[in-house]
């Protein structure tokens, strides 16, 4: 076990400053998140290929599932071959998708003012917010960059954090654990 907290705390340690690292460089880090998306892309389809030939006696379609993986490998290769497209298209595909998803929020938003929901209001401006951001973010795309970077560190310091937490809470259940035992006679030998 205490090798176990020993490297829970190393981890935590290193994905805060890797957190740091993140946010103080946010052009290295969407290059980086670039590479993982080529790299992901590329052993997701090796691993589906490998899993449509270990099926393939009792699913049916493996050709389709096949010609997928193979596709999917050859967007992966493209994908890692493309690093600095990937890296310029992903502010642009991040500003999209805020859009999209921020507009339909405001128009479901009329679905909640329909069935009485009185707040209905608050997810309206909160889509219309959105949907600005999202505009300001295709018409700023280096903004937009900055700020992936900076939500990527947060997200990734929240993770070491959650980790050095999780730790404290490990030695507080062992403390209690010790004393359940001395509590009903149980010694450690």
């Amino acid at each position: 076990m205490k090798t176990t907290k020993i490297w829970l705390a190393l981890a935590g340690i290193l994905f805060i400053i890797l957190g740091i690292l993140c946010i103080c460089s946010p052009t290295e880090t969407i290059f980086a998140a670039a590479w993982l998306i080529g790299l992901f892309t590329l052993l997701s389809g090796i691993i589906k290929l490998a899993f449509t030939f270990y099926t393939q006696a009792f699913l049916p379609n493996s050709a389709s599932r096949a010609l997928s993986a193979i596709l999917q490998i050859i967007l992966g290769c493209i994908l890692l071959g493309n690093k600095i497209f990937v890296a310029i298209s992903l502010p642009i595909i991040f500003a999209l998708w805020v859009i999209v998803e921020s507009a339909t929020t405001a128009i479901q938003s009329f679905d909640y003012k329909r069935i009485g929901f009185p707040h209905w209001w608050c997810i309206l401006l909160l889509g219309i917010g959105g949907t600005v951001l999202g505009i300001l973010g295709l018409k700023n795309p280096d903004v937009t960059a900055s700020t992936l970077s900076v939500f990527i560190g947060i997200g990734i310091i929240t993770i070491g954090c959650s980790y050095l937490v999780a730790l404290r809470g490990i030695n507080k259940f062992e403390t209690k654990v010790d004393h359940f035992k001395k509590t009903i006679g149980i010694d450690e030998q």
